[in-house]
Formats: structure tokens, C-alpha cells, sequence
């Protein structure tokens, strides 16, 4: 969808409190519009949309608290990274990738 916005301006925006039970979401990200829209047709009395705008893109949510979580994950060892490499290699997930792009060097 083309908005006129720039991917600067295509933002984010998460808030809560402490007192109020629910968590406001509103998005220019269509995976997570996809995946919220998916799980309030799924679960309604957890979330639901509150909001849309055509023009932008943009979409409005109401979730409720401890089903929305932020997930922080630690870098990776430079030896973790090293396995991790040294295992798609194996794997061939590199040639897989390529492939799929049309380069059969």
C-alpha cells in the first residue's frame, strides 16, 4: 500500500500505565496489524481494534495486559555466531537462498 508516508514516519507506538489494564498499540507495521488483527478475531475479549486509517496505513489496538510481551535477546557470542554459520553452511542455507533469488553460482 502505497502511503505517501516514509519509513521514518511509518512508526510504532506502544503505551501504558500501571493502573490501566490494557496496552494501546498503534502501527504502520503490517506484520504486527496482520498478526493483531489475527488475534482479535481469535480472541476478542483479549483484544480488539480500535482504530484504521486508509489513508496511512495506520491501525489502531487495545490488548490486554500479559498478552503482549517485548522479547530481549542478548547478542550473540562471537563462538555462538561462528556455530550458527558454520551450521547454515552445512545445511546449504546459503545455496537454498540463492537459489531462490536466481543466482546458481
Amino acid at each position: 500500500m502505497r502511503t505517501g508516508l516514509t519509513k521514518q514516519e511509518k512508526t510504532t507506538d506502544i503505551w501504558f500505565d500501571e493502573k490501566d489494564p490494557l496496552i494501546h498499540i498503534r502501527t504502520h507495521n503490517t506484520d504486527l496489524k496482520n498478526r493483531l488483527t489475527a488475534y482479535a478475531a481469535a480472541h476478542p475479549g483479549e483484544c480488539r481494534q480500535t482504530d484504521a486509517d486508509p489513508e496511512t496505513g495506520c491501525m489502531e489496538f487495545e490488548i490486554r495486559k500479559g498478552r503482549f510481551s517485548f522479547r530481549l535477546t542478548a547478542p550473540y557470542s562471537e563462538e555462538r555466531r561462528k556455530a550458527a554459520s558454520a551450521a547454515a553452511k552445512k545445511c546449504g542455507v546459503h545455496r537454498k537462498v540463492a537459489h531462490l533469488y536466481g543466482d546458481r553460482n
